[in-house]
């Protein structure tokens, strides 16, 4: 099988990650892709806190993608004790699935900076790497190809250009604190459940 990992906060989930999952699995050919949300982020250890926690960032998860078959969502980074390293992620994907071609998306932000990641010659060699396109324009596909190329002597890079979906969830809470509608940007079970649960709203 040919199965994907997509990680991220999810705080909240929102239709831009539901576009990007369902556009990447209909170009890649992927058979599987797990949504990933991220327990202590090396990128945030000295952020606030993550608004929502983990085991609902994982609910709404499960909401945003049931309807969605190919899709299946973990607990294990939020589950874990420490820093939610991807190399740590990856190689107990491949201890789960020997068997398997597994592929790591990321957006083509994270792409750029990929070379700073922890142990990241030794992600490529466990799973490809799969960058989704969210800008338009011949300029910025230059840029991550070339960056694309530079990584590919530690392993497999697609960049695949996707269609974009502006949504952000930084700007879906800040919506929530202020009492707007945010039905164009979240699945409406998802917005039930921020409701039910008063998340976001201090």
């Amino acid at each position: 099988m040919n199965r994907a990992v997509f990680g991220g906060s999810f705080d909240p989930v929102h239709n831009g990650h539901i576009n990007l999952v369902k556009q990447v699995y209909s170009k890649v050919g992927l058979d599987e892709i797990i949504i990933m949300p991220a327990g202590i982020s090396p990128f945030k250890q000295n952020m606030e806190r993550i608004p929502a926690s983990g085991k609902q960032r994982f609910e709404m998860c499960k909401l945003a993608f049931e309807d969605v078959p190919y899709v299946t969502v973990s607990d294990y980074e939020i589950s874990q004790p420490d820093v939610s390293y991807t190399v740590n992620t990856v190689r107990h994907l491949k201890e789960q699935y020997p068997q398997d071609e597994l592929f790591l998306i990321i957006g083509s932000d994270m792409l750029l900076s990929f070379h700073k990641w922890r142990n990241f010659e030794e992600i490529l060699s466990i799973c490809g790497l799969i960058a989704a396109s969210r800008e338009s324009g011949q300029k910025d596909m230059a840029e991550l190809e070339k960056q694309a190329e530079i990584l590919k002597k530690h392993g497999s890079v697609t960049v695949v250009p996707i269609d974009t979906f502006e949504a952000s969830s930084t700007e879906i809470r800040k919506k929530i604190k202020n009492s707007s509608d945010i039905s164009c940007y979240v699945p409406q079970n998802v917005v039930k459940y921020i409701q039910e649960h008063n998340l976001y709203s201090d």
